[in-house]
């Protein structure tokens, strides 16, 4: 990984000599030497073109090695304080250089795997480096995962963050979600609604020339007509069951965000729960999908059967009533008492939508013996993106 970062910030050796390098075996070996570590002096310094105590990428060695070398461990000589030399470098020291001698593709990688993969979580618990970090799905993700240590000012400012990546995905799923449950626009249909969006502006033409003035040369429009919406205004219920395992953090992003987005249109009645052993409803917070996901507690045991139950509760009309489940499937007591469930629900009449996965990526581990089951008894099983679930959804409701 430290190899690869190295070549993605241009520092590798395959990247051209620079103007002002001495020769190109003096800087090929330099590149070689920051790719080796400073393990490699000894062997690198027999060659007249290298010479440690010039080395030309010291800054960026000591950057990289900060964090690295805490691949091998003290048993291997990891230095806790990183880099070499009389400067020990801190978080903030090393947070504020990364972002001084990298391009920002490269930061955000290394931002990563820090929290990720060396557990730097000074960064999230200081309120000016997390403050200082770029907000996206990553960063979110561990956010949700560190938020318990979270006090004070920092989890305000981490709230903060939360709200601006979902604002951000919100806005990016909201319209395709609209238009595939809301309905097509129709041309054969007037609309009650009387706006400039949806006037059409070649049906009022062509129905109105009959009323051309000849003299005046204009015309004359006796009346307006407005594109209709292909869709019926008996709402349908959709209920949402989340689990918040683990293993599901993506799908609960995804599945808060999108219950939000249906929450807000007038075809849908949504409710939202999540659960592991235990049940919450959080259909009262749909409004906010921050305040969704700062409620989530992602680890712990399941009980999936328990939770469906739940949400048989909230069935008013089964013939109008989606139900979807989110869940790897992995549950934690006698699987038949969850297969019954599942089956009571399809037989009702609801529609069940069982989702392995629910993000862009599509990847997802999950029970398959279980999922075979549930589909033979009638379940409608995928791993999906968000885009794909608004689209089944507008299928069965327009």
């Amino acid at each position: 990984m430290e190899a690869d970062l190295k070549r993605h910030s241009g520092e590798g050796p395959e990247a051209g000599p620079e103007s002002n390098s001495p020769s190109t075996a003096s800087e090929s070996l330099n590149r070689w030497r920051l790719i080796l570590g400073e393990a490699a002096n000894e062997g690198l310094a027999r060659s007249d073109e290298f010479d440690p105590e010039h080395f030309r990428y010291a800054e960026v060695d000591e950057i990289l090695d900060y964090l690295y070398s805490r691949e091998h461990g003290e048993e291997q000589g990891y230095r806790k304080e990183g880099g070499r030399g009389p400067s020990n470098l801190t978080v903030p020291s090393w947070l504020y250089k990364v972002r001084e001698l990298f391009p920002k593709p490269t930061v955000e990688i290394l931002e990563k795997q820090a929290l990720d993969r060396y557990g730097l979580t000074e960064l999230l618990t200081d309120k000016k480096l997390l403050e200082s970090l770029e907000p996206n799905m990553g960063l979110l993700k561990n956010i949700m995962q560190f938020k318990g240590r979270m006090k004070g000012e920092a989890l305000k400012s981490a709230k903060d963050i939360v709200r601006r990546v979902v604002e951000d995905l919100r806005r990016k799923l909201e319209t395709q979600a609209r238009a595939s449950i809301m309905g097509k626009r129709s041309r054969y249909a007037d609309s009650p609604v009387r706006s400039l969006r949806n006037l059409d502006f070649k049906r009022t033409i062509a129905k109105n020339l009959k009323n051309y003035d000849r003299e005046k040369r204009r015309l004359v429009i006796e009346r307006l007509y407005f594109d209709g919406n292909v869709q019926a205004r008996n709402k349908w219920n959709v209920i949402i069951g989340v689990d918040e395992s683990g293993s599901m953090m993506d799908s609960v992003i995804y599945s808060s965000v999108m219950a939000s987005i249906f929450s807000r249109l007038n075809a849908l009645r949504t409710k939202l729960f999540i659960f592991d052993t235990e049940v919450v409803d959080l259909s009262d917070r749909l409004e906010d999908p921050v305040d969704v996901l700062m409620n989530v507690q992602l680890g712990g045991g399941t009980h999936i059967a328990k939770a469906l139950r739940y949400g048989e509760t909230l069935i008013e009309n089964p013939g109008k009533t989606i139900y979807i489940l989110v869940s790897d499937l992995e549950e934690g007591y006698p699987i038949q008492h969850m297969y019954k469930a599942c089956k009571d629900i399809v037989d009702a009449g609801c529609k069940l939508l069982v989702l392995t996965a629910l993000d862009f990526e599509g990847n997802s581990v999950y029970n398959k013996h279980a999922a075979q089951v549930l589909a033979d008894l009638g379940a409608h099983v995928a791993a999906i993106t968000p885009n794909e679930l608004a689209d089944w959804i507008g299928d069965i409701v327009t």
